[in-house]
């Protein structure tokens, strides 16, 4: 068994490294306004870390670096990869109203290192966020690595965004001995009232120098057989990153978001050494509080008999290495 990652804040002390700095970043603000344009964070936004990641992670480690909500830095191979980026204000069809940050991004956008790639798993607004894309596009013109019909929705919207489209299944070589297989999840996918289902969603495996890394940022559990098939198919994996919030209420949203208790199921079955959950803490997007994902995974744990430091919530601004 290759040894635990750590992390090193008071939540845990064997899974994957997390450093703790004082925040002094900025929320971006508008995904219809100037994209990617600045203001100052609202009372309240500011949250209790921030990351200025290096330029490049080299040799057989990887570096995570949580953004908030499903947004991730993930450096590896000398590839700097970002998950699902939003850096808006609100995740919203307009800039006046919808679910509001209720932290800043766990790395200031001004301290991104160069990106050279993007995943972005499906067409939700808390996913694909055109202003974040289309200042990544101005500032670095990375590749988009998308599931087929997304590319359409961000070249509509900015011819400049590299939008790449795949089916499930696809294998896509990111160079730097990385590669990322696109996978079925159970969810959907939809960005206005008449384009429902019309493009398609995806979790994401990575192949890289520490193991697979299996990045799910979206998904029911239905009876989890989504998730041993991973396990079969692309399996032993090293971390699985997986959605702990946005689960309320279950008649609602069971098809569609896991609880803490279906993500640890899940965990379970993908079979992957340790996990990190995301998918909370972030946007108000469901009913329950924004703090009871956090608390309901320790739970969950507990009544599973797996230790808590094998599955740990993380917070923006939080940094794990494997």
């Amino acid at each position: 068994m290759a040894p635990s990652p750590t992390i090193s804040t008071a939540c845990t002390s064997s899974i994957p490294t997390v450093r703790r700095r004082k925040r002094s970043a900025r929320c971006f603000a508008g995904s219809s306004g100037a994209a990617g344009s600045a203001r100052p964070g609202p009372t309240g936004c500011r949250a209790p870390h921030a990351d200025t990641p290096p330029a490049r992670v080299d040799g057989d480690k990887v570096r995570l670096s949580f953004v908030g909500h499903a947004s991730w830095l993930i450096q590896a191979g000398g590839l700097n990869i970002l998950v699902d980026p939003v850096w808006s204000m609100r995740v919203s069809p307009v800039s006046f109203a919808g679910p509001k940050r209720h932290n800043d991004p766990g790395i200031a956008f001004e301290r991104l290192p160069k990106i050279d790639v993007v995943l972005v798993s499906h067409g939700h607004y808390d996913h694909l966020d055109i202003a974040t894309l289309s200042r990544l596009a101005k500032n670095f013109a990375p590749r988009v690595v998308t599931p087929l019909g997304n590319d359409l929705a961000m070249r509509d919207a900015d011819p400049a965004i590299k939008a790449e489209a795949f089916d499930w299944h696809d294998r896509v070589e990111l160079g730097g001995g990385i590669a990322v297989h696109l996978v079925p999840t159970r969810h959907w996918s939809a960005r206005g009232m008449f384009d429902r289902n019309k493009a398609l969603w995806a979790s994401f495996v990575l192949e890289t120098q520490a193991g697979k890394v299996y990045v799910v940022c979206d998904s029911g559990y239905g009876d989890g057989g989504h998730f041993r098939r991973v396990a079969e198919k692309h399996g032993p994996l090293r971390l699985a990153i997986l959605p702990i919030g946005a689960y309320e209420p279950r008649w609602f949203m069971r098809d569609q978001h896991m609880n803490p208790e279906d993500a640890v199921k899940a965990l379970s079955d993908c079979g992957a050494q340790e996990a990190l959950g995301h998918h909370h803490g972030t946007f108000q997007l469901t009913d329950e509080a924004i703090d009871a994902p956090a608390k309901a995974l320790v739970e969950a744990l507990d009544a599973a008999k797996i230790p808590q430091q094998r599955f740990v919530a993380m917070r923006p601004g939080q940094v794990v290495e494997i």
